[in-house]
């Protein structure tokens, strides 16, 4: 199984674009669609140039492209811990899930283990739990923002719907702080890409 066209878009919804490189939550620099420099995978986003390029959207094909090449360990994660047959929007909630907290966390989460003792609703609630980040000194905290998030994976997982809407696009500046939204894609553009 892999992730649908819809869950693909629901999940670059969730994490956002950003064409130049910026500090995560977790002050962890980070680039495009959740490209984390602790990926290990080139380019390492602390290594490059700070600020938005002059033409950032020249910088979205490689954007996507890092996105899809990143992808499928997370699917892969996913289809290891999931020893129970599940339907295509469950694993496009799953996968969102793991690309945030990755495939080791996923698949020690109280959201796997009642998914494959066949408890679908506690497994749902059970996304509700991963509502926190590390902020800059280390301390856990709850975030509006997963909130939000783990509340649409929440409801895909349980009732297949997808939420909708444009995809974001950020700026950043050259000290890696995010600024406000400079662009839009809808469902089209993002899958084209």
């Amino acid at each position: 199984m892999q992730t649908s066209p819809r869950g693909l878009v629901a999940l670059v919804r969730h994490e956002g674009i950003v064409p130049a490189p910026y500090l995560d939550t977790a002050r962890v620099w980070t680039f495009g669609i959740g490209h984390a420099e602790t990926s290990g995978l080139p380019p390492n986003p602390r290594l490059m140039p700070r600020g938005m390029p002059v033409d950032w959207r020249a910088t979205l094909p490689e954007v996507f492209r890092l996105f899809r090449l990143r992808l499928a360990p997370y699917e892969r994660g996913v289809r290891q811990a999931v020893k129970v047959t599940i339907s295509q929007p469950e694993f496009d909630a799953l996968v969102s899930l793991c690309f945030n907290i990755g495939p080791e966390a996923l698949a020690l989460s109280s959201v796997v283990r009642h998914l494959n003792a066949a408890n679908r609703a506690a497994a749902a609630d059970a996304f509700r739990a991963w509502n926190k980040h590390r902020d800059g000194a280390g301390k856990l905290v709850v975030s509006d923002g997963l909130t939000r998030r783990r509340a649409e994976e929440r409801a895909l997982f349980l009732t297949g719907t997808y939420a909708s809407g444009p995809v974001p696009i950020y700026s950043a500046d050259a000290q890696g702080r995010l600024g406000p939204v400079i662009a839009r894609m809808d469902e089209a553009q993002v899958l084209a890409a």
